[in-house]
């Protein structure tokens, strides 16, 4: 399992998420994204790439101020599993000493696409073993479904 600790040390680029969730919680909730977390990029072999794959839920605490801008449209393309290009976090301090993180997740695809929010940090959690595959994202065959 992975925490906001691991944060510096986690490469999100291009994981599929298959979907998200939102989980109410008493004083905030959680937003929880189902991705194809690749675990090791492999080396090539006959000039392709492999990858070692889990599915994953990335999960962040403590949400607020989310904004999800996803456009298909954009791209004249048909919906799949969108992609991550990068996560970004900045720290933000509060005047009463209470402390949070500004994240906005970048979108490969669809383009300009983008999730924002306000969260106190993450977990990563490894739902199966990684499998490895040529592509980048498993087939539904290939994963079970998150809880």
């Amino acid at each position: 399992m992975f925490s906001t600790d691991n944060f510096e040390k986690i490469n999100w680029h291009d994981n599929a998420i298959h979907a998200f969730r939102i989980l109410e919680g008493e004083t905030s909730g959680e937003l929880v994204l189902d991705i194809d977390y690749i675990t090791e990029w492999l080396s090539p072999t006959e000039g392709a790439y492999s990858f070692r794959i889990a599915p994953s839920d990335l999960t962040f605490h403590e949400v607020s101020d989310l904004v999800v801008s996803i456009n298909y449209a954009a791209a004249s393309a048909a919906v799949q599993p969108i992609a991550i290009h990068e996560i970004h976090r900045e720290v933000v301090n509060y005047p009463n000493g209470y402390s949070s993180f500004t994240w906005k997740i970048e979108l490969n695809w669809p383009p300009n696409s983008f999730i924002s929010f306000c969260s106190s940090g993450f977990t990563q959690f490894q739902r199966m073993e990684p499998i490895t595959t040529g592509a980048q994202y498993l087939s539904p065959a290939e994963r079970p479904i998150a809880p």
